[in-house]
C-alpha cells in the first residue's frame, strides 16, 4: 500500500518473500524442536545411538538458524534452505538406523515430519524450476529409505501426498508471485504518472516565476528608459540596473507550506530521465523526504544536469543519492571540462540560483560545487 501524501509504497513482492519466509522459518523451527522430542523418546532399538545423536546434532543446528531467522525477519538465504535439503535427505536414507520399524507405518514418523517440511519450505523459498527437483528428491530420498528401513511397507500414499504437495505449492507460489508482480506494476506506475506531473509543474513554476520576476524588475526599468525618463547617462540609472541584475541573480521560490512526503529517488530518477541529450548513470538510495526538500533536490539537480548538457562537452553524467547519519546528499557528476565558479558571468543565473541558492535556502541544506580539469562535481545536502 502507499503511504499517504507519498509516492513511496512498500513493495507487494517483497512484503509477499517477507511474509512467506518468516512463517516459513517459524514452521521448520518448530518441526525442528518437536523432531528432536520425538527422535529423542522414541528411541528404541533397531535406533542406533552413533546414528541418532550426530543426525539430531545437525538437525538442531539448522533448526536454531531457522528459529533465529523467524524472530528476526528478513528472507529465507537460498544456502539455509539448500543445507536443510541435505540434511533431510541424509535423515531420510538414514530411517533404518534413526527411526523404530513401527513408526514407519502410514508415514507418521519424524522423519517424515521433517521430510514435509522440507517439501514446503522449499517450494516457498524458491522458484518452481528449483523447488520441484528438489522436492522430488527429497520425496525420493524418504521412500528410498523407508524401504530399506523396511522392504514391506507400501509407500504408494505417501508417494502420492509429497507429490500434490510439490505440485500445489508450486501453483500457488506461481500465483502469489505474480498477483505481487502487477501489483508492483501498477503501484509503480502511479508514483511514477504522480511523480512527471510534480516535475511538470515544477518546470511551469520556474517559467512563470522569471517571467514575473523580469516584469517586476527589468521590464519596468527598460520601459522607464523607453518612456525617455532618463535622457542622460544617469546615476540614478546605474543603481536602478544594478538592483534588477542582484534581484534576478537572487530569485528564489515563494515560500509555501511544507508539501506532503516524496519519495526522493523516485523523483530524481524522473528529473534524470527527462535529462536532454544527456545519459545519466544512477545510484539512487531508497528515501522520503518532505515534499518542499524534494522539489529544492529535483529543481538543483535538473539544472546540474543542464549545464553537463549544455557546457560539458560530454554526454554522460552521473547522479548519487545516499543517506548517512541522517544527512540526505545526493551528487551530480561529470567528466567534462570544469569552470571557475568565481569567474562566472552575470548571465549565469542558473547556477548561483537554481542550484546554490535554492539549496541553501532550506533549513540544514546546503550545495558546494568543485570544478577544474577533470569535470565538475555539484554536491547538494540536507539534514532533518
Amino acid at each position: 500500500m502507499a503511504h499517504p501524501g507519498s509516492t513511496r509504497y512498500d513493495s507487494a513482492t517483497r512484503q509477499l518473500e517477507q511474509a512467506v519466509a518468516r512463517t516459513g522459518a517459524g514452521a521448520r523451527g518448530a518441526v525442528g524442536l518437536v523432531a528432536v522430542l520425538a527422535a529423542t523418546l522414541g528411541a528404541d532399538p533397531p535406533v542406533s545411538a552413533l546414528w541418532l545423536v550426530p543426525m539430531l546434532a545437525a538437525d538442531l543446528g539448522l533448526t536454531a538458524l531457522f528459529l533465529r531467522l523467524a524472530w528476526r525477519g528478513g528472507p529465507l538465504p537460498g544456502r539455509l534452505v539448500a543445507g536443510d535439503v541435505a540434511v533431510t535427505v541424509a535423515l531420510c536414507l538414514a530411517q533404518r538406523h534413526l527411526v523404530a520399524e513401527e513408526a514407519l507405518e502410514g508415514g507418521a514418523s519424524w522423519v517424515a515430519g521433517l521430510a514435509t517440511m522440507s517439501i514446503v519450505v522449499t517450494g516457498v523459498s524458491w522458484r518452481p524450476r528449483a523447488a520441484v527437483p528438489a522436492g522430488l528428491v527429497v520425496a525420493g530420498a524418504y521412500l528410498a529409505g523407508v524401504r530399506l528401513a523396511s522392504p514391506g511397507q507400501d509407500v504408494t500414499g505417501t508417494l502420492g501426498v509429497h507429490l500434490v504437495q510439490i505440485v500445489s505449492i508450486a501453483v500457488l507460489m506461481t500465483l502469489l508471485r505474480r498477483s505481487a508482480a502487477l501489483a508492483d506494476a501498477f503501484l509503480r506506475e502511479s508514483a511514477r504518472a504522480g511523480i512527471a506531473l510534480m516535475v511538470e509543474r515544477l518546470r511551469r513554476e520556474d517559467e512563470l516565476r522569471q517571467v514575473g520576476s523580469v516584469h517586476e524588475t527589468s521590464l519596468h526599468t527598460l520601459t522607464m528608459v523607453g518612456l525617455g525618463t532618463y535622457d542622460e547617462p544617469s546615476p540614478t540609472l546605474r543603481e536602478q540596473v544594478a538592483t534588477d541584475l542582484a534581484a534576478l541573480e537572487k530569485l528564489r521560490d515563494t515560500p509555501r507550506a511544507a508539501a506532503a512526503p516524496i519519495a526522493l529517488d523516485t523523483l530524481l530518477e524522473e528529473v534524470a530521465g527527462r535529462a536532454p541529450g544527456l545519459v545519466v548513470h544512477r545510484r539512487l538510495t531508497p528515501g522520503t523526504v518532505p515534499g518542499d526538500v524534494a522539489e529544492s533536490f529535483a529543481r538543483a539537480v535538473t539544472e546540474a544536469l543542464a549545464n553537463v548538457a549544455r557546457h560539458a562537452g560530454v554526454g554522460e553524467a552521473e547522479l548519487v543519492s545516499s543517506r548517512r547519519d541522517g544527512e540526505i546528499r545526493v551528487e551530480v557528476a561529470d567528466e567534462g571540462r570544469g569552470f571557475d565558479e568565481h569567474r562566472l558571468p552575470p548571465d549565469r543565473f542558473g547556477v548561483r540560483g537554481s542550484i546554490l541558492a535554492t539549496m541553501r535556502s532550506l533549513p540544514n541544506g546546503g550545495a558546494e560545487i568543485s570544478s577544474g580539469g577533470h569535470g565538475t562535481r555539484v554536491s547538494l545536502w540536507w539534514r532533518p
